[in-house]
């Protein structure tokens, strides 16, 4: 009786079949692969304030464009293909909280009331770019740990997930994690 969702092996069997020139691979790979895509988006939209004018589909529409567009990425497994669109998310969302960030500094100036102007609500994207910014410290300093934060916070990838897309130990990926997440709260509270 076959599972409902896709093994871990035909999803790397399609990529690799899909990096070897097989179209055809592409296209039965897509609908495996959208629900977890969607989920990921899900995930990091939760964490976005109310309102956000991204939408979770336009995420994972966004990200797969991006990740179809990766001809040259040569992917490894199931494993590695979501720690890319991980990490494609969260550029995106990065990019999108700068632009609003920018926009709000002046780049598009619209006159409005006083009593409009005291309803401004607190910039949330500002937080995004924060984390952003401290997860880049720390790759400066442990690439490998900011890669476990990326892989384990943002794409929802498990210790063994993780452990095999970063080819280590689950040990080395729990004592990772837990060290990242140590400097990431002291680095945010600065």
């Amino acid at each position: 009786m076959p599972t409902s969702e896709p093994s871990r092996q035909d999803v790397t069997a399609l990529l690799q079949a899909w990096r070897g020139g097989d179209d055809d691979a592409l296209a039965r790979l897509t609908p495996l692969v959208y629900s977890e895509l969607h989920r990921l988006a899900n995930r990091y939209m939760r964490g976005e304030r109310a309102g956000h004018t991204l939408q979770t589909t336009a995420l994972v529409n966004e990200a797969y464009i991006r990740l179809v567009d990766s001809s040259r990425v040569q992917w490894q497994n199931r494993a590695h293909f979501f720690a890319v669109a991980a990490q494609l998310m969260r550029r995106i969302l990065v990019d999108f909280a700068r632009r609003r960030k920018y926009q709000k500094r002046g780049a598009a100036w619209r006159h409005v009331t006083l009593s409009q102007g005291l309803n401004v609500a607190v910039n949330e994207d500002a937080d995004l770019v924060a984390v952003d910014q401290a997860l880049e410290a720390l790759s400066k300093l442990d690439a490998r740990k900011a890669r476990v934060v990326e892989l384990r916070f943002f794409g929802g990838l498990s210790l063994e997930e993780t452990a095999e897309a970063l080819k280590v130990s689950t040990d080395t990926v729990g004592r990772d994690w837990r060290a990242a997440k140590a400097w990431l709260t002291r680095e945010l509270r600065r």
